[in-house]
Parts: C-alpha cells; structure tokens; sequence
C-alpha cells in the first residue's frame, strides 16, 4: 500500500499517461496504468523495419525548460534522462518551384543575430521588425508560462491579478486578431511569413485561425533552439515509463478499457475489455477526451456530451509517409519544411466547408538520420513525412508498401514527387526500400481519435485557456483529464503540464505557476 492508502488508475500510456502515472506514485498513490496497445507511447510511439527505426509522432523537441522541470519534479532532469543534440540549421524550407523550375531555399538557424541577419537579407528592413517580433513572442512566452499554462482555473482569481489586468491592453489586440494577420502587417515577404506562420500547425490550427497571442512559438525555433533526443522521441517515452516504475506504477499493456465505473456519481474504477475490474480512488483518463467522454462514460456523467463536439475545431488529420531510402539524403537536413505558394488555400481544404487533401500541400518531413546513426541502417536514410490533411476517417487508412487505401496510397505518391522535385532529388521514389503510410482511419482506430484527427482539439481563442476543456470531471467525482485536448493543450511539453495540472487539482493548488521543484532535483 502507498504512504496514505489511496490508489489510482490512469487510462492511456502516452506521455500525459505516463507522466500523470510518474507524478501521482510520487505523491504516495498505487498507480495502475492501463494501456490498449501493446506498447506504450501513444501518438509518440515508433516502428521498426528492416533496420530502421521510425518515430511516428513527435519529432520537435521544443520548449525545454518544461521538460527540465517535469524531471526535476521526479528527482532528476532532463540532461540525466536524454542525449539532447542541437540542431543546426534549425531547419530548412523550400518554396513551390517558379514555373522556370527554380526553387528556393533558406536555411533558419536559431539565435537572434542570425534571425536578425536572415530577415534582412530577404527582406530589407525586416530585420529590426523580426527583433522586436521576437521581444513580444519571448515577452508572450513567458507570460504563458507564468500565468496561463499550468493554471488549472478551477477559480478566475489568476485572470484578475492587478499585474496582468495592467497588461490588457498590450494582450486584447494579440487575443482578438489571428496570427496570420498580425504577421501581414509587419513582414511582406511570402516566405517569411510562412516561417513565422507555420507554428500554427503545431497548435492544430490554422495561421487564419488561432489567435497572433501565438506568435510566442517563435520565440523557440527562431530564439531558443531546436533540440533532438538521439534515439528519437521513444527515448523520452522510455525515459518517463523508467521513472513511473521507479514510483511504484503498474505499466499495463494490451489492457482496453470499455467503462469508467461510477457509483452515486463518483469514479470507482475501471473494466476492462476482458471483462476484469479494477477498484481505485480516482480515476485519470488520458485517453482521447472524446472517446472517454463519450464512450467510456453514460450519457448522464458527461461533461462535454456530443453536442458539445459537434461545434467543436479539430486539429487537421495527417498523412504520415515513413521512408527507408538508400543512400544520402544531403538536400534534406534533419527538418525540412516545403510550403505551397497558395498557403490559404491549403488551410482552407483542410478547415474549409468542403475539405480535401491539398495538392500540392505543404510538407513537413524528418531526416533523424541527418543526427542520428541508430535509426537507419549504413549507407540509407530514415524519413518522415507529415502532410496536414483533413481530420476525416473516411479518406483511409495506410499500409505497408503501397497496401493502404487508393486514397492514401495516391496522396502518398504526390507527396514523393513533390519532395523530389522541389528538393531536387529526382530519384527519390527509386530508392525507396520501406514504405509505410498511416492515414485518419488508422488514428481513429489505433488511437480512438476524435474525427481521425491527429493532434487534438485545436487551438482556437474559443478552445485555449480556461476556454478549454478542464483537467477535472463535472459530472463525476474522482474522474480527472490529461492529454492533448485538455487543459493546457497540444504538445509533449504541454501533456507533461496537463499531468502537473492534474496533481495540482489533488493538492487544492490553485496558483498559476509550476509546482515548487524538489531541493534535492537533480543533485
């Protein structure tokens, strides 16, 4: 038994699950997680084939400090858990080729002088502009950081402390204006707009739909860095399943949940798919919020019911294309963006009335070979390619070399030649040797995701902050939430807050900051 007798059951093994799991064994409860797959990870999982080995999900290693904390909070950190290389250039983006056949590329690489020096030798006098861009984007961030992501709002007090009421004159114009607009206004360039816009992707969201309060993102690609964990992101899946067993947590897997059991409208636990019941004092679902609200709950006991949903945005759905390539891959650095000339309509077949996979679209792929040398075999190159698409389960699934839906599959195929073309790599589709694609009918199944969608609910002003789904049932008792479409939001760094927040609710702490780090963290 614990150091005070109470237990918990977490649904989900992806990060927020393991990190929910890791943080409540710390604070004396007999955790038990449930996991539905084989192995754990979640959306951050990984594949291996033929020598290579393939994140499937996460691929940026943003916002540092909130990683550094989450390990400092077990004892540890981050420097202990992960080989964290840097990334330079941060990455490099490709422009749609002119009709002459000409493309474009520009090399980010992070810091601000080099910031400074790559806007103005593109756009003259956008330099002093981007300077100050990224004084409000740091400015931002760290607002965030101190007031809006690890509060819980379970009171408002937070929204009215006096110091940032004094601030609502510099936030209502960042709140009420889109992020794609508040870029127009200050940088001309196509493509440097696009720089600073694509984060919003990020968010699960749209440039023309999330609010320019976003254009905090900026400040970590372009000010603080771009890291890669050598091993690829299962490494800070392994790392945080490590530290949960060193709690005492019971990691199990193929061990589907079908109900969240209530009495008198309150948790009791859990059953199984086997039919197996397991008893705790609360319960934490990190389990897509939609399928745990509306599946695993009676409709009685929901707080965000179908209705609710159904005027809801999610985040675009995504064609994921994992690529074993033989030989070296030099135009591609370890990521590369390729960003369509009609960027607004890109957008809007993914948000639009009537959607469909853009072509060409705008693409996102990982070289983690460019880093590291354990995730492809020698004299070959590991890909992975994210292509933003509708969040609709009916455009397919994928499969192994070529044995996905005709949808997928063909979408696939454009996007090989896409890069191909535009990167300048005219035997690409050649010297594929493993192909896998994963479509929204695969996140749908695999991941019980709302709509096939791949990231969560998006990050609109009507689905950010307190505007969010909370971290806490209001219709159950004991029944906690973590994960990407609760409070705080989408992201690895933000599934790790989602998991403070939720021992923030068990301790009554209703401050706006991180939790107080252990003396001893770390040493």
């Amino acid at each position: 038994m614990s150091a005070h007798g109470k237990s918990a059951i977490v649904i989900g093994g992806g990060i927020a699950g393991l990190a929910t799991a890791a943080l409540l064994g710390r604070e004396g409860y007999s955790v038990t997680l449930c996991e539905a797959r084989s192995d754990l990870g979640g959306r951050a999982g990984s594949w291996e084939q033929d020598g290579f080995r393939f994140d499937t999900g996460p691929s940026w290693y943003l916002m540092p400090e909130v990683f550094e904390h989450f390990f400092r909070l077990l004892g540890t950190t981050a420097d202990e858990q992960l080989d964290l290389a840097p990334l330079t250039p941060a990455y490099r983006v490709y422009s749609e080729p002119a009709k002459s056949g000409s493309t474009r590329s520009v090399d980010v690489v992070s810091g601000r002088a080099e910031a400074i020096e790559l806007f103005e030798q593109i756009e003259p006098g956008a330099g002093a502009r981007i300077d100050k861009y990224l004084d409000s984007a740091g400015d931002a961030y760290d607002l965030a950081i101190s007031r809006f992501l690890y509060d819980t709002y379970e009171t408002k007090t937070g929204l009215v402390d006096p110091a940032l009421l004094r601030r609502l004159p510099q936030l209502l114009p960042l709140l009420t204006r889109n992020l794609a607009s508040h870029i127009d206004k200050q940088f001309t360039d196509p493509q440097l707009q696009k720089i600073l816009a694509y984060p919003a992707v990020f968010l699960g969201g749209s440039p023309y739909g999330v609010p320019s309060l976003y254009h905090l993102m900026s400040h970590l690609d372009l000010d603080d860095g771009v890291r890669y964990p050598r091993g690829g992101f299962v490494t800070v899946i392994d790392a945080i399943a490590v530290l949960a067993r060193a709690q005492g947590v019971h990691l199990r897997t193929n061990a589907s949940v079908s109900r969240i059991r209530t009495r008198s409208g309150r948790a009791q636990g859990i059953t199984l798919e086997s039919g197996e019941e397991l008893s705790a004092d609360i319960v934490v679902s990190t389990a897509d919020l939609h399928h745990t609200e509306t599946t695993l709950l009676e409709q009685n006991e929901q707080t965000y019911p179908q209705k609710w949903w159904d005027k809801r945005v999610p985040s675009p759905g995504a064609l994921l294309i994992l690529l074993g390539v033989s030989g070296s891959l030099p135009e591609l650095p370890h990521h590369t963006l390729l960003f369509a000339d009609d960027w607004r309509s890109n957008f809007d077949a993914i948000f639009g009335a009537e959607t469909h996979i853009p072509d060409p679209a705008s693409i996102y792929v990982c070289r983690p070979s460019a880093t590291d040398d354990n995730v492809a075999p020698a004299d070959h190159e590991n890909l992975f390619v994210l292509v933003p698409i509708p969040a609709d389960p009916t455009l397919g699934y994928g499969g192994i070399d070529g044995a996905g839906d005709a949808t997928i599959e063909k979408a696939a195929d454009a996007v090989i030649s896409q890069i191909s073309q535009w990167c300048g790599v005219p035997d690409l589709a050649d010297r594929i040797v493993v192909r896998r694609t994963i479509g929204p009918g695969d996140f749908m199944t695999d991941l019980n995701s709302w709509r096939g969608n791949s990231l969560g609910l998006a990050h609109t002003l009507g689905q950010s902050a307190f505007f969010r789904p909370g971290n806490v049932s209001k219709k159950v008792d004991g029944l906690y939430y973590a994960g990407t479409s609760a409070l705080p939001g989408i992201g690895l760094p933000m599934c790790l807050i989602s998991a403070e927040l939720v021992i923030k609710r068990l301790r009554g702490d209703r401050t706006a900051g991180p939790l107080p780090e252990p003396v001893s963290a770390g040493s």
